[in-house]
């Protein structure tokens, strides 16, 4: 579905990501873990077409993405939650989510969809007037996560879901990611809590300044003490 090879990115003369390869099938949980600056987030942004690869290939079902605008890559249908959420302050719940839909223009299947978000967040429904900016630091995840699913993804890159959320959240959004995965979207994970992430990833790519230094399966990985040590706090 998505695959990387020998992808190097710079932030000027920084050398972000140094040749990096990996893959993502249809119907995966992947999960990309590593310590911050690690080239994580990076990667998601090369894969949105937020930044560009200097080198190496990048294609999604075979097309080359590298060249390809960051709205394309969404009609392509690869969707990004952005770390920090970055939900629209000043609109209201359903206007963020009809924002999530809009390149498309199948009205019917956008209400089932939309009907479908529900479901999942049942608070957003509850909130759908509301202003997105006076949600709380979970209800904005779930909102960024809802908009990203609107534009109907095959693939839903998240970056960070966790991040900054109480712990009974945190058990929450990674069940509702689960069901999202069970329901048909494969997933590529960026996530600081690699205990969380391997319990729900089918494999694991642990990155190290801007290079992939281990890869496997995600509960072998999980189980190695090397990666206990390094990752999961012993």
């Amino acid at each position: 579905m998505l695959v990387l090879e020998d992808v190097n990115v710079f932030y000027g003369a920084i050398h972000a990501l140094k040749g990096i390869s990996f893959r993502v099938d249809q119907g995966e949980i992947v999960t990309l873990i590593g310590s911050n600056g690690a080239g994580k987030s990076t990667s998601l942004k090369t894969i949105s077409g937020l930044l560009r690869p200097k080198s190496g290939k990048m294609t999604f079902n075979g097309e080359n993405l590298a060249v390809v605008p960051p709205q394309t890559i969404v009609a392509k249908g690869i969707s990004q939650v952005p770390e920090g959420r970055l939900v629209f302050a000043n609109m209201t719940v359903i206007e963020n989510l009809e924002m999530g839909a809009y390149l498309r223009k199948d009205k019917a299947e956008i209400k089932k969809d939309l009907q479908r978000v529900y479901e999942l967040f049942p608070r957003l429904k509850e909130r759908s007037s509301q202003l997105s900016g006076t949600l709380s630091g979970g209800e904005q995840q779930m909102l960024a996560m809802g908009r990203a699913l609107m534009s109907k993804p095959q693939l839903l890159l998240l970056d960070e879901p966790s991040m900054g959320l109480a712990p009974i959240l945190v058990k929450q959004i990674f069940s509702i990611i689960k069901e999202i995965n069970e329901s048909g979207t494969t997933i590529l994970l960026v996530e600081q809590n690699a205990h969380m992430a391997l319990s729900i990833a089918n494999r694991a790519y642990v990155l190290e300044t801007g290079k992939i230094v281990i890869s496997g399966d995600a509960k072998e990985l999980a189980a190695s003490e090397e990666i206990r040590k390094a990752y999961l706090g012993g």
